[in-house]
């Protein structure tokens, strides 16, 4: 069931390590909720899987969560601590507002509290207008960035999120969309508040998180909500737990009560099937280099750790590149010999350097000797040599007994 969300050396060594992690059946073996929203999505952020996708691709109108893009919009062009003066806003009786009157003088940071949280239309109107001058230039942009971010199928038509027949969106890419506002802190932030004061303006005001799961489940942290009566009720939603992340969308459900429990069933399925894992250790070792000229050697350790988000039973595969077997000094403790590659699922997912454990000193003029005296060919010349010598010896002292012998004798004096 599990397909990818599309994202924007050579190696040449001896398998060292191939840790497998260990899983758990349950987890493994357990079904994929059934849901009663006619489209959904499931996503873990780290590795972009998608686990669960029901009719994920589907347009369908999507209601407040619209204001998504107007938040990202108002993130990536606005400071925080920017004062916007409230545009005039005429609302009609059942809309949500922020309670904002035009004139006000409200921070952006306090009109995204309004728009996140109590999904205030108020707020995102006037984020809209002063941002690019009026509603209609903040929609061609909010689609512009919607083309740019590779949203295919999304299209807005008002800031807001109310019903038009172009303004649409998928569960797939609503969950692009939030993992996109997930990288801003602030929004993180914000959005796994249970509810918020916001000082500026005329008046403190208190806004209650509208998602109920973020008070309910405590690993729930996010996203945003949308209902009307032609979108049903909406939830994109996020959770995390011991270091995993998942990111879900529920359109279309018929209540308020089947969003929060297709969301809420989603949601822990997803943190049930992945697990944070050291797929290499720091100062693992890797084997040991002899050091050059001496009777020692050094160990190769990895320079630092490293951890992975991975499904249950997920293995890793750990190889070394360019370990040498021999090193020569000075070297520094933690100087670089070599690479650790690290795959998951075929992938090259992190380069780690094979690092010594220890300073190596350069080999003394002593240490070059005795290595010297040592060597095999060393030995055989000196043996030779000692061989050649004694032969040449044996053969002088024969050829001067020959010249001693071929001498006649002297006459005895008469």
């Amino acid at each position: 069931m599990s397909r990818r969300i599309r994202r924007a050396w050579p190696i040449a060594a001896m398998v060292l390590l191939c840790a497998l992690l260990p899983g758990t059946a349950a987890a493994q073996g357990s079904t994929a909720p059934k849901l009663t929203a006619p489209s959904a999505i499931l996503v873990e952020q780290a590795t972009g899987d998608v686990v669960v996708a029901k009719k994920a691709d589907e347009r369908r109108q999507i209601a407040s969560t619209t204001k998504m893009m107007t938040a990202l919009l108002a993130l990536e062009r606005l400071a925080l601590d920017d004062v916007l003066v409230q545009a005039p806003y005429d609302a009609a009786p059942a809309e949500s507002l922020g309670g904002f009157r035009a004139g006000e003088k409200v921070t952006v940071r306090d009109e995204l509290r309004a728009l996140l949280l109590a999904s205030a239309n108020d707020a995102a109107n006037t984020l809209a207008i002063r941002i690019s001058g009026s509603r209609e230039r903040f929609v061609r942009d909010m689609n512009a960035r919607a083309m740019a971010l590779g949203l295919e199928d999304t299209s807005f038509a008002n800031p807001i999120g109310l019903d038009d027949e172009d303004n649409y969106s998928t569960a797939a890419d609503l969950v692009k969309l939030a993992l996109v506002l997930r990288t801003k802190p602030f929004f993180r932030q914000t959005t796994n508040l249970e509810r918020v004061t916001i000082r500026s303006g005329a008046m403190p005001r208190t806004y209650e998180n509208r998602n109920s799961l973020v008070r309910s489940v405590p690993a729930v942290n996010g996203v945003k909500t949308g209902f009307t009566n032609k979108a049903g009720y909406i939830l994109v939603g996020s959770a995390t737990r011991n270091g995993v992340t998942v990111v879900s969308a529920v359109l279309g459900a018929p209540s308020e009560a089947a969003r929060n429990a297709d969301s809420k069933a989603l949601l822990e399925y997803g943190l049930d099937r992945y697990v944070r894992r050291t797929a290499l250790k720091a100062r693992r070792k890797f084997g040991r280099a002899q050091l050059r000229y001496r009777d020692s050697s050094v160990a190769l350790v990895a320079e630092r750790e490293v951890v992975r988000t991975a499904r249950r039973g997920e293995s890793f595969d750990i190889r070394v590149t360019g370990a040498p077997q021999e090193l020569d000094g000075p070297l520094a403790q933690g100087a670089q010999v070599g690479t650790i590659v690290v795959r998951q699922r075929g992938k090259v997912v992190d380069r780690v350097p094979l690092i010594t454990a220890r300073a190596v000193t350069e080999a003394t003029a002593v240490d070059r000797l005795k290595e010297f005296a040592v060597r095999p060919r060393t030995v055989v010349l000196a043996v030779v040599f000692i061989l050649g010598s004694l032969s040449l010896v044996v053969l002088r002292r024969r050829s001067a007994r020959q010249v001693r012998m071929a001498e006649p004798e002297a006459a005895p004096p008469g």
